[in-house]
């Protein structure tokens, strides 16, 4: 593949800090196009014309991100002089709009806690850990990644913060509440020591993939739909019921790790309920009141 990727990966990488997964995304979206047209950094209008009739049958959003993906790598060419012209012009511009997440209700939430709790009661270690995960999720609103990968030593032992790396290697402090500062208590009495991992495996530390179905598991146990529940999911509910409980955006901002704060904007969105239902009871003008 052409050399021009992985120079532009390479700048992603050193410039924008952007995460391991993110350089795989764009090496996929990149190559792919390439398999298409043939060598990106000497592609022609001409050339791109073609991808939109091999991305037919894609769905807006992901159009959407193969186009950013080639806008940026363009850009970058004409910055390192590869070339004078940008042929990304000839590409389409989808409005993709993103999707409301997903959302879990108070009670489904309770309905985890409960189930997890009851299993962990018995002290099994695998049931202790299981707990202490769940809490981590819905009570600190980690990312998957953030979750699996912590360290021993990001575990603070006389404050209620976590020490997290997030995307592009951004470190912030996450609060965590009494009952998961319990939760992890429990589960250092029980996890195997000589690991520099807070969830360690037989290779490391416990897999994004592992978690994901070790959820589902749980969710079914807890007699909910295994298909509504994931880490991203309990991640939204973290940041929703936050902001249904009157967080400020800015702080959930903080709290989630977001770059921009358009990011989480979206949560504006799935509480629009609550929010008329504020603007209707603390409005000046609310209930008739007001100049006639």
């Amino acid at each position: 593949m052409s050399a021009a990727i992985d120079s532009f990966l390479a700048m992603l990488a050193a410039e924008r800090g952007a995460a391991a997964n993110t350089l795989a995304a764009y090496r996929r979206d990149l190559e792919g196009s390439e398999g298409v047209v043939g060598d990106l950094a000497h592609a022609s209008r001409a050339d791109l014309e073609k991808l939109p009739r091999a991305w037919a049958d894609l769905a807006p959003s992901t159009v959407a991100r193969k186009v950013s993906a080639l806008r940026q790598f363009f850009g970058f060419c004409i910055d390192e002089g590869l070339r004078e012209d940008d042929p990304s012009t000839a590409l389409p511009r989808p409005q993709a709009r993103r999707p409301l997440p997903k959302i879990l209700t108070h009670a489904e939430v309770a309905a985890l806690f409960e189930q997890a709790e009851s299993e962990a009661a018995g002290d099994r270690p695998a049931a202790v850990r299981m707990l202490a995960l769940l809490e981590l999720l819905y009570g600190s609103g980690l990312r998957a990644t953030e979750l699996v990968g912590l360290p021993v030593a990001a575990v603070p032992r006389d404050a209620p913060f976590l020490t997290v790396t997030g995307k592009g290697g951004q470190q912030r402090m996450v609060p965590v509440s009494r009952r998961a500062q319990r939760a992890i208590a429990r589960w250092m009495e029980v996890r195997e020591s000589g690991s520099t991992f807070l969830f360690p495996s037989r290779k490391g530390h416990l897999t994004r993939i592992r978690l994901y179905q070790m959820l589902k598991e749980l969710a079914a146990r807890a007699d909910l739909d295994p298909a509504k529940v994931s880490p991203h999911v309990l991640r939204h509910a973290f940041a929703t019921h936050l902001l249904e409980g009157g967080a400020d955006l800015r702080v959930l901002q903080t709290l989630l790790g977001h770059a921009d704060i358009a990011t989480t904007q979206i949560y504006t969105h799935v509480d629009s309920a609550r929010l008329v239902e504020l603007v209707n009871e603390r409005h000046p003008l609310a209930g008739g009141r007001g100049a006639g």
